[in-house]
């Protein structure tokens, strides 16, 4: 597994992507997340805005993002994909086969496809556009939205590392990055992308504890929450184990064995795996479902 969680500069990829020249490049499903992903590439100089075609289902969404972004935001998908040299596909799961039957026969031969859509395999894509077409898989995350996301990438048959090089640029200026054998996405979909969730969960239920002992929600959550900041940050840096750290803090007889025996006895350990696990066993389904 490759990962790119090194330092600042890898991560933001300054500079243009060479290997896309001035060709055009067709953003399709520019909601929230694709707007993120519109963001990052610009903010980084991966792009310039007029290579960019954004496409959204309504045409005031499309006047937002011309005036903020100064891109070709438009509403026609075969119009966006016609010649451009990388599609950035950022659509629900369930209308990424109609988006690829509709305009598979303007894709460029030498386009490459990256999908953020969960649950869509690369197979899926390959299988659709009906040809040996460059796919890279994407499973990003919410934090993506303010530029600390995690996104795992996972190569198509015919993808080369040229491409792949190109997705985790563009994702690294979201983020980190990691690339994996697609067998693993569904492990990460039950992971990270729907981490974010269980993490809230965390910080919702902690800065629950501190209102009860008395302190202003407010407060309370903001303490809970950067300290799961800096505990976060603390185990990237280190890249000690967690329980190692955990220790750290953990003095006899002191007051955190005392909280930590009150999770253990509330089984959050055995909670959060199985909950990973039971998200993981979904994206599972949802791919077959895909599939057939």
């Amino acid at each position: 597994m490759k990962t790119q969680a090194g330092k600042r500069n890898e991560r933001d990829g300054r500079g243009t992507i060479a290997a896309l020249g001035a060709r055009p490049i067709a953003l399709v499903g520019a909601g929230k997340l694709g707007e993120a992903i519109l963001s990052g590439m610009l903010g980084a100089k991966l792009v310039r805005p007029r290579q960019v075609r954004a496409t959204v289902a309504h045409a005031p969404r499309a006047d937002y993002l011309r005036k903020k972004y100064r891109v070709d935001a438009q509403t026609n998908n075969r119009r966006a994909v016609k010649g451009a040299g990388l599609v950035l596909i950022v659509l629900k799961p369930q209308q990424v086969r109609g988006f690829l039957r509709e305009v598979r026969d303007e894709l460029s031969k030498d386009a490459v496809l990256i999908s953020a859509a969960a649950s869509v395999t690369t197979s899926l894509i390959e299988q659709e556009v009906g040809r040996a077409v460059r796919v890279v898989r994407a499973m990003p995350n919410t934090p993506c939205l303010i530029r600390q996301g995690m996104t795992a990438l996972a190569r198509g048959t015919h993808a080369t590392e040229a491409d792949v090089k190109v997705a985790e640029r563009i994702f690294g200026s979201m983020g980190r990055v990691v690339v994996v054998d697609e067998k693993h996405m569904d492990a990460i979909t039950g992971l990270s992308a729907s981490g974010p969730a269980y993490v809230y969960t965390i910080i919702e239920s902690l800065a629950e504890g501190g209102v009860k002992m008395g302190l202003p929600r407010d407060l309370s959550t903001e303490l809970t929450a950067q300290t799961l900041v800096g505990a976060s940050a603390l185990v990237l840096h280190t890249g000690e184990h967690p329980a190692k750290l955990k220790d750290v803090v953990t003095t006899p007889a002191g007051c955190t064995i005392d909280g930590l025996l009150e999770l253990e006895e509330g089984g959050l350990r055995v909670t959060l795996i199985k909950a990973v696990v039971r998200a993981a066993e979904r994206a599972r389904e949802l791919v077959r479902s895909q599939n057939t």
